[in-house]
């Protein structure tokens, strides 16, 4: 009970329009200092996911040398092409062998005018046997357009099966849900 007397006589001589002051001003400052985070770092970007995958030592010269082109769309139109809606695409790198490892020598992601706009690798990576890497192109990251894609360049034994390369591309506004497949096509 004395608390609260003690409460009571230190907050009567306050007024109601100081106390608001006060509370609003204390507001304020805790929504700034919460706001307040670093711009997130689009996924799949860090060199050091893929520096763990690079191959240390030269490969032979008889590995057979291919490449693949892949459709991925960061956007798509909506309705009309006025509107669009962003996509989380989801990249994946198979390696379909049981038995032998995979390489991909280069994963070069270009936006819809066919400018490069971001190299993932370009220092060789293995694939173990079986194995699958992705990439993530976020649904915030809107650099592709409504008709992006991806150079692979990649080596294999002669007797081994070439990678497979797929992505999915998934998006939800409000009740509505889309999803689609893209495979890739090897070119070289």
């Amino acid at each position: 009970m004395e608390h609260i007397l003690t409460l009571y006589i230190f907050l009567q001589p306050l007024k109601i329009d100081t106390i608001m002051k006060y509370f609003i001003t204390l507001s304020l400052c805790l929504f700034l200092l919460f706001s307040c985070e670093e711009p997130r770092k689009l996924s799949s970007t860090d060199k050091n996911q893929w520096e763990m995958r690079t191959v240390k030592k030269a490969l032979p010269d008889s590995l057979d040398n291919g490449s693949t082109f892949l459709s991925v769309y960061s956007q798509i139109f909506m309705r009309n092409d006025k509107g669009q809606v962003d996509l989380t695409a989801t990249v994946s790198l198979h390696n379909p062998n049981s038995k032998d490892k995979i390489y991909i020598d280069k994963a070069v992601y270009y936006n819809t005018k066919g400018e490069a706009i971001r190299i993932y690798f370009d220092k060789t990576i293995f694939i173990n046997p079986m194995e699958t890497v992705q990439i993530v192109i976020d649904g915030i990251d809107r650099e592709g357009g409504t008709g992006a894609n991806f150079i692979f360049d990649w080596k294999i034994k002669s007797s081994l099966n070439e990678p497979i390369i797929e992505a999915v591309m998934i998006s939800t506004n409000g009740q509505q849900g889309i999803s689609f497949t893209t495979s890739g096509k090897r070119i070289k």
